[in-house]
């Protein structure tokens, strides 16, 4: 993706405006065509010029030679001066202070996002389901992927991750309406409570509830009706009754980003901070910098950059709600110096961006000699943005002088993800070459990581 793509520099048009009469672009053209003669043949016609209109009776010759000498280098000396401060000028904009250059149209023309976000939209709109189910009513909303084809039934992942894109995108007509993805989502609620993914039957996981509890959040819900699926979700997810969640660094921060959007007042906020921040894990081949892996308590595996990126995130944003106390926030500054030494490049290709693909195993309530497995995929590169666009990434970089590296990583980060979409879809490719899936929280990813960029990269003109 280019800089112009992404918007570090206006757009130039390939066609610009003509110059205003007698302007800076005049005056430079006839100085040009001065200068085109050169400096020094401007000097020796003016020294010939001289030596021959001046009369023979003025102190000789040798006085002739020398008045037309001092003439002529002082008139190439002048031509030179002149040349260069008209340069200057032009260069620095019009004549008249205190009014703008002009604009040419393309320059003030939209770029590419806006048509990124209303093909998206447009595709939301098509893949729109809606089922009147005999026992819950009317669902409306997405299924976890947009190529599913058929009659497709609205799921609490599908449509809470439609709802977050909703409103991220804003509501420009009424064929995406929040209040029917919330009432959906309330239908889709389990018969004691929670919400679970399509593969996870019908018992409430902690990270599905926090997802729904957070989009519903969002949208507006009052906390007082968030209240009692809040105390169910955070009574659940402990040691004893969901370790393989809570030994998760990506369910335990999914839990806690939710929780902060549902109940930033909750106890057990404070609590997963505190775990997330204790699993952090050193870096050898990084100048022993904290990151994390995919899990928090040992073995925690290797160091990932999407399970850093996503404590990153989740800290930065408990920090906001919070407060933070010096070991979380040593954690965080340390994870982002992390992921700002990356050696690999380029940056918009390097490994820290490669997306993984992770199990969530869990013992079946049910049998407990059986497992449940939930898969999860993770788009790395949105990952990556969304923590180096964090307040505090931006502190730390600003405090160690690594602006340059913050940039570089960033920006690759963003052009990665900018490359994974078609028509403001995002695929997700089948290992064995089959066909490419469209999980929507995906297409919310993408979407949310380059509107952050975007905002961030916004410089209002002089």
């Amino acid at each position: 993706m280019s800089q112009q793509q992404l918007g570090r520099r206006p757009l130039r048009s390939d066609h610009p405006a003509p110059p205003e009469p007698g302007g800076p672009g005049e005056t430079a053209r006839f100085v040009g065509w001065l200068g085109s003669l050169g400096c020094a043949a401007a000097g020796y016609g003016v020294f010939q010029f001289l030596f021959g209109v001046l009369p023979q009776s003025l102190g000789g010759e040798a006085a002739r030679y020398l008045i037309s000498g001092v003439s002529g280098i002082g008139t190439g000396v002048a031509a030179w001066l002149a040349a260069a401060l008209v340069r200057a000028r032009a260069a620095a904009g019009p004549d008249r202070p205190g009014i703008p250059a002009p604009r040419s149209a393309e320059r003030v023309s939209p770029g590419p996002l806006p048509d990124v976000f209303a093909s998206a939209y447009t595709t939301l709109v098509e893949k729109l389901s809606v089922v009147d189910d005999p026992a819950r009513g009317r669902l409306t909303g997405w299924s976890h992927s947009l190529s599913e084809t058929g009659p497709v039934r609205p799921t609490s992942v599908g449509t809470a991750y439609g709802l977050h894109v909703v409103l991220d995108l804003g509501v420009p007509d009424g064929r995406l309406h929040p209040g029917d993805l919330v009432d959906t989502l309330w239908r889709l609620r389990l018969p004691d409570g929670g919400w679970s993914a399509r593969s996870q039957g019908a018992e409430a996981r902690p990270e599905v509830t926090a997802l729904v509890l957070g989009a519903l959040g969002r949208a507006g819900v009052s906390r007082e009706r968030l209240a009692q699926e809040v105390d169910r979700c955070t009574a659940a997810f402990t040691h004893e009754l969901d370790r393989a969640g809570r030994q998760s660094t990506h369910v335990v921060t999914t839990v806690l980003r939710g929780l902060l959007r549902a109940a930033p007042d909750a106890a057990v906020l404070s609590q997963l901070r505190e775990a997330l921040a204790e699993g952090s894990i050193g870096d050898a081949r990084r100048d022993h910098l904290r990151c994390w892996g995919y899990r928090l308590d040992p073995p925690r595996g290797l160091p990932s950059s999407l399970h850093t990126a996503q404590a990153v995130v989740a800290l930065d944003r408990a920090a906001r709600v919070l407060g933070e106390d010096e070991a979380a926030r040593a954690a965080r500054e340390d994870a982002v110096r992390w992921l700002l030494t990356c050696p690999d490049g380029p940056h918009h290709q390097c490994r820290d961006l490669r997306n993984l693909h992770e199990e969530v195993r869990r013992p079946r309530t049910d049998d407990p000699s059986r497992h449940e497995v939930l898969n999860v995929r993770h788009f790395t590169a949105s990952w990556v943005v969304r923590a180096l666009m964090t307040p505090g990434a931006r502190e730390v970089a600003a405090q160690d002088g690594l602006q340059e590296a913050w940039r570089e990583r960033l920006d690759g980060a963003a052009t990665a993800v900018w490359a994974g979409q078609s028509g403001g879809i995002w695929s997700w490719g089948v290992p064995d070459g089959g066909e490419l899936r469209q999980p929507i929280w995906m297409t919310y990813q993408g979407l949310s990581a380059l509107r952050a960029h975007a905002v961030w990269m916004y410089q209002p003109e002089d």
